[in-house]
């Protein structure tokens, strides 16, 4: 294991989002999105699977707890937290139906949804991605070089310039702390 080697690939995905000028114009449009989404009673869903859960859930909280500013709470939860809805769900209509029921019974026109997978192919997140939009909850995607199939039906796709999971996944962090710093500027600043 090459530890600089490491370092620099993550630093080179990271490059090539900064001198993305569209990439950057979409991650602002995300972040004006969830703003007023906010303002307007909304409320912020995430899903994922595995480290994209973790992903989802720490996001989720760097908006319902803070970020940099010590300010009232953001509503904003990450799907998966409810273990046993998700264990109930998955065990009754199948894991691929556990997002997309949790988005039908709390999320409301008006909401947005960040979907997150790797390769953009998860079937849980697709049908997710799919129950929001047939309720008018806009969908953000956080996924990788090529969107997979998510590329097709997210209203803002963020799909990272790479194929190495964990090179997606940093960069996943790094756009997604960059939106909740915007979204807190836009709102208490």
């Amino acid at each position: 294991m090459d530890v600089r080697k490491a370092i620099n690939a993550s630093i080179e995905v990271k490059q090539r989002l900064l001198e993305d000028a569209a990439f950057i114009r979409r991650i602002e449009q995300a972040a004006e999105v969830c703003t007023k989404a906010l303002q307007s009673g909304g409320k912020i869903w995430f899903c994922g699977n595995g480290g994209s859960a973790a992903d989802a859930q720490h996001l989720a909280a760097e908006l319902s707890g803070r970020f940099y500013i010590d300010r009232k709470p953001l509503p904003a939860e990450a799907l998966h937290v409810n273990t046993s809805f998700l264990t109930a769900v998955a065990n009754d209509y199948g894991y691929e139906h556990t997002y997309a029921r949790m988005i039908c019974g709390s999320a409301h026109k008006g909401d947005v949804l960040w979907a997150i997978s790797t390769s953009g192919n998860s079937l849980n997140i697709l049908k997710a991605i799919e129950q929001a939009k047939a309720m008018g909850v806009f969908v953000i995607g956080l996924t990788g070089e090529s969107g997979g199939k998510m590329k097709e039906s997210c209203d803002v796709l963020l799909n990272v310039p790479s194929t190495d999971t964990p090179r997606i996944q940093e960069a996943h962090i790094l756009i997604g702390h960059v939106i909740c710093e915007i979204i807190e500027n836009n709102l208490f600043q």
